[in-house]
């Protein structure tokens, strides 16, 4: 029998951002740690990402003497503190959520304003806030960042694999931002994961994730693929019938504590 194992774990600290390949991670209520703490946002307070700015894309981050790094194409390099002495909040929207968020000194904003080409700020969330997921498909308590909606998501390399074969141009993983990938099962099974560990740490997955237009930025350059792929494919094949298009499996985490790449999943 196959051995299913961690194969890959990413982060994205700010949300639409490039992600960060890690060795390990420590998992949390929030997910993993930093993962998609930061957003960018409007004069509105309104989120922003990659499906109306696909250069965000080409934001690049490293977690460096507890500094979060920054670097994007013809920019200075940034030094954000991970942790912000300042009491400063605002208010913010994701989707339908309304939170409250720690703010940024305003020449992080600029230097954000100035790649984007718009105003924006650039906002936090600390680790004790409280945005809940979906009562739909979790419990009460269950938490999240600025992910669209839950802490996690995982996918396996046979269902990239699966999709690349009816792909003209073959994509990568980063089309799809997963934090966890997966190897040794067949394609799409992950679907089916409902409760299970990674190492010692218990997750529960609780819905597939549904994907959109930014699965169609191209990570290398930071633009829309004229030909809408790889979403246009999914389509074809992963739609379902209560409406979406469907990749990956979204999770809850149901314990703490660290996983690391090739760490053994015991469905």
């Amino acid at each position: 029998m196959p051995v299913i194992q961690v194969s890959q774990l990413n982060i994205y600290p700010i949300k639409s951002t490039a992600g960060i390949l890690l060795n390990q991670a420590q998992v949390k209520p929030l997910g993993l740690t930093y993962d998609r703490r930061w957003m960018l946002v409007n004069n509105e307070g309104h989120f922003i990402t990659g499906r109306q700015y696909p250069q965000l894309t080409q934001i690049r981050t490293q977690i460096e003497h507890e500094q979060l790094i920054v670097n994007a194409p013809n920019m200075p390099q940034l030094h954000v503190p991970l942790n912000l002495q300042t009491t400063a909040t605002q208010p913010v929207k994701v989707w339908r959520d309304h939170c409250t968020a720690t703010s940024m000194p305003q020449e992080i904003n600029q230097w954000f304003s100035g790649y984007l080409g718009i105003d924006c700020q650039l906002v936090h969330m600390s680790e004790d806030y409280i945005r809940a997921t979906d009562r739909q498909y979790s419990q009460d308590g269950d938490r999240v960042s600025f992910a669209d909606g839950f802490p996690l998501l995982l996918i396996s390399e046979a269902s990239l694999d699966d999709l690349n074969q009816k792909l003209q141009n073959p994509v990568t993983m980063v089309n799809f931002r997963p934090n966890i990938v997966v190897s040794g099962c067949d394609a799409f099974t992950e679907d089916h994961w409902t409760h299970f560990r990674i190492g010692n740490i218990a997750f529960e997955g609780v819905k597939g994730c549904s994907r959109c237009i930014f699965t169609t930025v191209n990570p290398i350059t930071g633009t829309f693929d004229p030909t809408r792929e790889p979403l246009k494919t999914l389509s074809t094949f992963r739609r379902r019938p209560e409406g979406g298009v469907f990749f990956g499996q979204n999770l809850i985490p149901r314990s703490q504590g660290i996983i690391q790449v090739g760490d053994k999943i015991e469905l």
